[in-house]
């Protein structure tokens, strides 16, 4: 019996899951990250990252670092600033249009229609920030008005998320989520603004009659 079908099978083509060299690719690792990075639907945390070039994480963060610099017209391969960003957010790095063009990005983008957040939708989001992890029913205490619907608002734009249940009511608990800090530019809540500054004071309470809450 002939072994030619042996021999064949110990020649088959590499495994689909074998990373190239990406050293050997046009542009290298920063080419590389930038393809990755530009079919990502949310940011990527830099060891995912080293993981799907197949590079060390240090060597990654670095070459990501400078992509940051060269796409704002800064460092040694600097030039004109472009109209995108590459940003490390609090769940990874991500291409962000630039801040800059802002403006011009929403003209494009809403087409007549406001994506903005509404006055009620953006306070309910800071007591959910300040607060968390909070309840429905405190957060309607703190604003004195029903906030279900802007809670789904909020919800569905992945703002914030259920983070746990109370464990005295049962009700579900809220908190802001990595996606809030990556488009607020933060990389933790730890870079919230301070909250007192903008906090009456005794004097002020006791003049509208009020109790401090």
């Amino acid at each position: 019996m002939s072994t030619g079908t042996d021999d064949e099978a110990t020649t088959a083509e590499p495994a689909a899951d074998e990373v190239p060299d990406v050293a050997a690719l046009p542009g290298g690792l920063a080419a590389a990250l930038e393809a990755v990075l530009m079919v990502a639907e949310s940011s990527v945390p830099v060891e995912r990252l080293a993981a799907a070039v197949s590079r060390p994480v240090p060597e990654v963060l670095a070459t990501l670092r400078d992509l940051s610099d060269e796409y704002a017209g800064a460092g040694a391969a600097g030039g004109r600033p472009r109209g995108f960003e590459l940003r490390e957010g609090a769940e990874g790095w991500r291409f962000w249009s630039a801040r800059a063009h802002g403006d011009v990005v929403a003209r494009f983008v809403l087409e007549g229609q406001s994506s903005r957040l509404s006055q009620a939708a953006l306070e309910t989001l800071a007591v959910i920030a300040y607060r968390q992890p909070v309840t429905r029913g405190q957060v309607s205490a703190v604003r004195g008005v029903n906030v279900d619907g802007v809670v789904r608002t909020l919800l569905a734009r992945g703002l914030i998320a259920e983070t746990g249940q109370d464990p005295t009511s049962g009700a579900t608990l809220f908190g802001t989520t990595g996606e809030f800090l990556d488009r607020m530019g933060w990389t933790s809540l730890d870079e919230l603004p301070p909250l007192a500054p903008h906090l009456p004071g005794v004097a002020d309470v006791a003049a509208l009659g009020g109790d401090a809450y």
